[in-house]
């Protein structure tokens, strides 16, 4: 459990430090975020503020959590590396967005195929890795099985888990990528979940399978590979998240760009596959499907009427429109992203206690 704290606190403390310092170079480069002319005006007064901040707490997520190895003795686990791969991976293919927006000065970026493309390599090597390195129980990082709070139904295959996996991973990338369109909200709201995801790794060690001879109901136990590693790397994200948000709140001193929206929806959805949560991860990321369901509707509504339902979207914007402050909306949206993982954490233990 050393691990768990040691990982969280070097996360929290690499980005209170790290990131003014990230700021500066950034600033010194004029890499500096582009604002939409057709968003809300008050967001004028944002451009040039600069982002690609998603650096500080990816490099700071991968530091805490060697160093608590490091400290405690631990060894890393298949689990988390692969899901640590994952982030860095994601991250990777939005640098290379952000670094084309701000330093080829291409307003678009990546052009979506090789966007697509990025994304799907990244993707499809997770989920193939996360099918191989069996422990002693058969058990591998990922299942073939779908999950909610636990493996259900009959196995899907590897060809066909691929293909959930990486709809997992472009979902809660494109997800995060759109809420984070005001100060603060998607750190704030990921620092929630990846506290979620801590406790459910640690009940997960402590009803392990692995330890049936000890339970006082194996039914009730969890067939997951490393769950109490899973904590450790949620952990240090939930740390390194926390200390981003000191400097990425209103007013924000920077933005994590594309570089951070994809690497947190990536390993968001790496989570949850490896601690056999997919499913849950809906409810557990609620704030994030809300948002991307309004820009669903929105678009389907205007191709298919012509009107609009929201007067601007991703959702958020349509509240700042409609006259909500900035720093209202995100709190409000905090609030609801904080009912969405009290709510899946209630069904995780309900679901243990069924069981039981």
């Amino acid at each position: 459990m050393k691990q768990i704290l040691f990982a969280g606190v070097i996360g929290l403390f690499l980005t209170l430090v790290g990131t003014p310092l990230l700021i500066k170079l950034l600033a010194r480069k004029g890499y500096g975020q582009y604002i939409r002319d057709d968003g809300p005006r008050e967001h004028a007064s944002k451009r040039g503020t600069p982002t690609m901040g998603g650096i500080a707490f990816i490099l700071a997520t991968v530091a805490a959590y060697f160093l608590s190895k490091v400290i405690t003795g631990y060894a890393p686990t298949y689990s988390g590396l692969l899901v640590l791969g994952l982030m860095v991976g994601m991250g990777l293919v939005g640098f290379l967005d952000d670094y084309i927006k701000i330093v080829k000065r291409r307003s678009l970026g990546l052009r979506a195929k090789a966007k697509m493309a990025g994304q799907l390599i990244v993707g499809i090597a997770f989920a193939v890795l996360a099918l191989q390195f069996s422990d002693n129980r058969g058990n591998t990082p990922a299942s073939t099985k779908l999950s909610f709070i636990t493996d259900f139904g009959w196995t899907i295959g590897p060809v066909l888990f691929v293909i959930w996996a990486l709809f997992m991973i472009l979902a809660m990338s494109n997800g995060v990528n759109l809420t984070d369109g005001l100060d603060g909200l998607a750190t704030g709201a990921s620092v929630l979940v990846f506290g979620a995801y801590t406790f459910i790794g640690v009940w997960q060690f402590q009803e392990s399978c692995a330890n049936a001879m000890t339970l006082t109901n194996p039914n009730a136990c969890y067939e997951v590979r490393d769950p109490l590693d899973l904590a450790v790397v949620a952990s240090a994200l939930m740390g390194a998240c926390l200390g981003f948000l000191w400097w990425n709140t209103s007013p924000a001193k920077i933005f994590m760009g594309d570089t951070g929206s994809l690497a947190l929806g990536g390993v968001l959805a790496g989570l949850a596959i490896c601690s056999r949560t997919e499913l849950l991860l809906a409810l557990l990321g609620g704030l994030f499907v809300l948002i991307t369901m309004s820009v669903v509707i929105q678009v389907g509504s205007f191709r298919l009427t012509g009107k609009r339902v929201f007067r601007m979207a991703p959702l958020q914007h349509h509240f700042e429109l409609k006259g909500w402050s900035e720093v209202l909306v995100v709190v409000r949206f905090w609030i609801i992203q904080g009912i969405c993982v009290i709510v899946g954490l209630g069904l995780f233990y309900a679901g243990w206690a069924a069981d039981k």
